[in-house]
């Protein structure tokens, strides 16, 4: 008789114990004993043995990868329940602690009309509503049995059997299904198939783009400035050292001023050959007078710098600019260069840009790249490294290469004095001043060259509500100008491809369809084809096309492949904000006009560290004024109590309502089995969601 086996009693048990460790913390360290050969031992014949054994053992083996999947499962579930309890707190922190975009301050007030700015939320909540309303409509009418696979199939059924209704809901849900074949469908699907030829196009001119920028790095094609203007540079003053004159325009921007005024101090060019101009636009006096001191130092130091102060801020960045060149100094200067507060150029930027304007007359502009000193500080401004790569490497050079033509950056860029002038200066009609001087000198017949290789480092907005105001004023200046430029461009002696490029390919392509089509397709339209089955997008509309532009977007900036679908999903939430200021701008509303300088926070690279380091070194060897000393440290007093300050965060009502409204259509899309519908819906909401609740980058004080 075959012995008894009792796998779990200690006394006959003694296997290998096996260590287990989980990778949730939350649970404890397991043990497990693996079976030893005594308790395969049995009294047989060899065969039955062999079976038996086997049995046995693959029982055993069976049990003990079981528990332990089981227990890897049960770590996981923690895991996420953990994870999610972590978020729910954090979100309720946020609502709690938050302020809704809708609490404006007086300057608010006075640059926005309410009744515009509420007009877009509105439209959305009433979207919302709808959605609301006819989910709960489609969940009565499936459990009515009212579920089809496709949207032919409803149809055929319903022509089938017109009379055959049991009640007077399905008399309702029939005619409803009716009345959207017959109205609702027709119309929708036009508007889509409208978004969906601009979305091609579009998609078309991004392709086009990016191989024109495979085909600049296959052929290493780069300007390349004259050979003797560059060995003029290295021989020594006698060379080739033209009349440049530097400007800094700032406005309230104390985080920043002093590595900015120190990287164009220690520019290597000769003292007597370049000007500095600090154009100051501040209204707070304590920053007035660290600019003034900071000015000052340098003066001591042997630095050419001035500092220009306006009383009254006309015209905001542009009229400082054309204030500073009405200065009567100016005519004894060829070039100018332009930094914004917190660009930092290196020594050399100089001499990198300036050679390229010698012996050619046609050259009104040469453009450095931008590089980002916090680029990874959070996700924002990962997303934003993406986006601005792809501007620089491959929209600013294909266009500067091929057509000797770009919009200016309004920074890290270098003029020449008379494209300007002939031109007609910076004008005060935009809040794109930048782009509206590039594109008369463009219709004036000047050139305009890109270098990537020279870079200028510069910050990235590290929270949300800072990057939303700059996002604002960069897509609704374009339809201000537009409207301006328009009858302009087509009166100018260019040729008429230029012409094509300017208006359509320029304005209307990238930045008037992108984020209209943006908005439309993905944030309106395919929810709504949720509730109105009958007008379809199809899977690659919303799936493979997307996918193929965020990877080519991601081309340029290869270590952020990781991050591809955070930066599409991005992008459409992006898509609220900048269809809003394109409106804003298209139509002259009440906020087009609104300049918000960017706030920064005032982070420098390590080099620059070390330079301000010896700098101030340097700068031990005078005596600050008293009174700026106990200025000082009454800053640095302030400074400690702000950092104590509870931070909060801003509530964006529109992001939510159209989170809550794509969530919505994502449960409706589950009723007809549409997969790659719900997923882009679902996660587009969770999208929405957390940048509605500025989960995404830095809170603010």
């Amino acid at each position: 008789m075959a012995p008894s086996f009792d796998w779990w009693a200690k006394d006959s048990h003694k296997g290998t114990p096996v260590v287990v460790k989980m990778e949730n913390p939350n649970w404890s360290m397991v043990e497990l004993e693996g079976p030893s050969e005594e308790d395969f031992l049995i009294t047989d014949s060899p065969s039955r043995l062999g079976r038996d054994k086997s049995r046995n053992k693959n029982a055993k083996q069976l049990t003990w990868v079981l528990l332990l999947k089981a227990h890897k499962a049960a770590g996981c579930l923690t895991s996420i329940a953990t994870t999610m309890v972590s978020l729910g707190s954090a979100i309720k922190r946020r609502i709690h602690s938050g302020r809704t975009d809708t609490e404006t301050t007086d300057i608010d007030r006075e640059n926005e009309n309410p009744t515009v700015k509420t007009r877009f939320y509105t439209s959305i909540k009433i979207f919302l509503w709808m959605s609301v309303l006819l989910l709960g409509f489609e969940i009565a009418a499936y459990f009515k049995g009212w579920h089809f696979g496709a949207p032919h199939l409803q149809l055929q059924y319903l022509l089938a059997t017109p009379f055959g209704f049991k009640d007077i809901f399905d008399s309702l849900y029939s005619r409803w299904v009716l009345f959207r074949v017959e109205y609702l469908a027709p119309p929708l699907q036009f508007l889509a198939n409208a978004c969906i030829v601009l979305f091609l196009i579009q998609s078309i001119d991004r392709l086009v783009l990016c191989l024109g920028c495979f085909w600049i790095r296959f052929k290493n094609i780069k300007p390349i400035p004259k050979q003797d203007a560059v060995a003029d540079l290295e021989s020594g003053e006698n060379g080739f050292f033209p009349m440049v004159l530097v400007q800094i325009p700032m406005c309230n921007e104390k985080e920043v001023y002093q590595q900015s005024i120190a990287a164009v101090c220690n520019l290597d060019w000769p003292k007597s050959k370049f000007l500095i101009q600090i154009l100051d636009d501040s209204d707070d006096p304590t920053t007035q007078l660290l600019i003034k001191e900071e000015v000052h130092k340098w003066q001591q130091e042997g630095a050419r710098i001035l500092y220009r102060h306006r009383v009254i801020r006309d015209g905001y960045k542009a009229g400082n600019l054309k204030s500073a060149m009405n200065c009567s100094y100016v005519k004894d200067y060829e070039y100018v260069a332009i930094f914004d507060a917190d660009f930092q150029p290196t020594p050399d930027f100089l001499k990198r840009t300036v050679p390229h304007f010698k012996d050619n007359e046609e050259i009104g502009l040469v453009q450095a790249r931008w590089s980002f000193v916090n680029k990874d500080e959070n996700l924002l401004t990962r997303l934003q490294n993406i986006n601005l790569a792809f501007h620089f490497e491959v929209e600013q050079q294909v266009n500067g290469t091929f057509i000797n033509f770009f919009g200016f950056n309004g920074t890290a860029g270098v003029w020449r004095i008379k494209a300007l002038e002939e031109s007609g200066g910076w004008l005060e009609r935009t809040t794109v001043e930048d782009m509206d001087i590039a594109v008369r000198a463009h219709l004036h017949g000047w050139k305009f060259i890109f270098l990537n290789d020279v870079e200028c480092q510069c910050e990235l907005p590290e929270s949300y509500e800072a990057y939303r105001k700059q996002q604002h004023r960069w897509h609704s200046g374009p339809m201000q100008l537009f409207r301006l430029c328009l009858p302009d461009i087509i009166r100018s002696k260019i040729s008429m491809w230029k012409k094509f490029n300017m208006i359509f390919l320029f304005f209307l392509l990238r930045k008037l369809i992108l984020p209209f089509y943006s908005f439309t397709l993905f944030c309106i339209i395919l929810p709504m084809t949720m509730f109105i089955p009958e007008a379809e997008l199809p899977a690659w509309v919303v799936c493979y096309i997307p996918a193929t532009m965020s990877f080519l977007n991601i081309l340029p900036a290869p270590k952020s492949f990781p991050f591809i679908v955070p930066y599409l999903l991005f992008e459409n939430t992006m898509s609220v904000t900048k269809f809003n200021a394109m409106i804003s701008g298209l139509f002259q509303l009440g906020s087009a006009y609104e300049w918000v300088v960017t706030k920064k926070s005032g982070r420098s690279s390590e080099g620059d560290l070390v330079s301000l380091v010896q700098k101030e070194t340097k700068h031990q060897r005078g005596s600050s004024e008293p009174n700026l000393d106990e200025l000082k440290e009454e800053i640095m007093q302030q400074d400690q109590k702000a950092k104590k300050k509870r931070k909060h965060n801003r509530i964006y009502m529109k992001e939510l309502a159209l989170a809550f409204l794509l969530l919505t259509a994502s449960a409706r899309s589950l009723l007809s089995a549409q997969g790659i519908h719900f997923y882009f819906l679902l996660f587009q909401g969770i999208s929405f969601l957390l940048v509605g609740l500025d989960l995404i980058g830095e809170q603010v004080q």
